[in-house]
């Protein structure tokens, strides 16, 4: 299987230093013939997946943390050229949703056992995604962290806590000829479970069922917050009393509120904001 590995060296907490001698050692070289691209600057990681593309590679790793596979995806969606992920990020949502070992050897190895899937991608005003995506408090906090210098777990809860006085907003959501105002404090567009780190915020959430989770977290008190965290934690997302969700293929929002989060990268986008099901689907190589 010929196989480009493309790694993003300042992702995360830097667990993929000497990853190159790993993959030689522990990769099955009688099943993959790779080599290894390092980016050196945002979203060269989706210009070295379009080159994969061209040069007929199989696989495409994505090595980093969701924004590398993010970058990766965008070109590899539609394309014949698999996606597969050796996960060295922060949070690592995507890779987590489909059980890939949190060990980079361990990740290496399943490697060796993966079979190719196909999942649905998402668009948000033809802007795409395929994990957690958002209006609302994750955007919000998105949009800060994106600003930050430090990186890492523990820096996103800390900004996360800080914020926590974030308003709700006022939509307008449309879906199925229904119309209806609300008031939320976020709305997530979810095609997998979580963010990361087991935060998932769509538990029942299927990459492939042609629908979109969406979560409206609606506007409650500061002291159910913990409430709220834990259930997200634990996977009981879908059982708070202050959380909707819908599975649809569409939904239309209408909004003053400007910032979205594809997949944690922030945009600004024109109201209404139409997200949908793409009739494009990724190609993955996953356990």
């Amino acid at each position: 299987m010929k196989t480009k590995f493309i790694i993003n060296p300042i992702a995360g907490t830097g667990k993929q230093h000497d990853i190159t001698n790993k993959i030689k050692k522990l990769l099955e070289k009688d099943r993959f013939n790779f080599d290894v691209d390092i980016t050196e600057r945002p979203n060269h990681a989706t210009e070295l997946s379009e080159k994969a593309i061209k040069e007929n590679y199989e696989l495409v790793v994505a090595i980093g943390g969701d924004g590398t596979v993010s970058e990766c995806a965008k070109a590899l969606i539609g394309s014949e050229t698999a996606l597969s992920i050796i996960p060295c990020g922060s949070g690592n949502g995507f890779a987590y949703h489909f059980n890939i070992n949190r060990k980079i050897d361990d990740a290496i190895l399943q490697l060796n056992n993966n079979q190719i899937k196909y999942i649905d991608s998402c668009i948000v005003n033809n802007f795409p995604f395929i994990n957690v995506s958002g209006i609302g408090f994750d955007a919000h906090i998105a949009n800060l962290f994106a600003s930050t210098k430090k990186r890492g777990f523990f820096s996103y809860i800390k900004l996360t806590l800080r914020e926590l006085s974030y308003k709700a907003k006022e939509y307008e959501i449309c879906y199925n000829s229904i119309s209806k105002k609300i008031k939320a404090f976020a709305i997530v567009f979810a095609n997998a479970s979580q963010y990361g780190n087991d935060a998932r915020i769509a538990p029942n959430a299927n990459t492939n069922d042609g629908l979109i989770d969406f979560v409206i977290v609606k506007k409650f008190p500061n002291w159910k917050i913990p409430f709220f965290i834990l259930d997200v934690l634990r996977g009981k997302t879908h059982l708070n009393k202050n959380v909707e969700i819908l599975k649809l293929k569409e939904l239309t929002i209408k909004t003053d509120n400007k910032i979205v989060h594809l997949d944690g990268e922030v945009k600004k986008v024109i109201s209404p904001i139409s997200i949908k099901i793409s009739d494009r689907k990724l190609k993955i190589f996953v356990p």
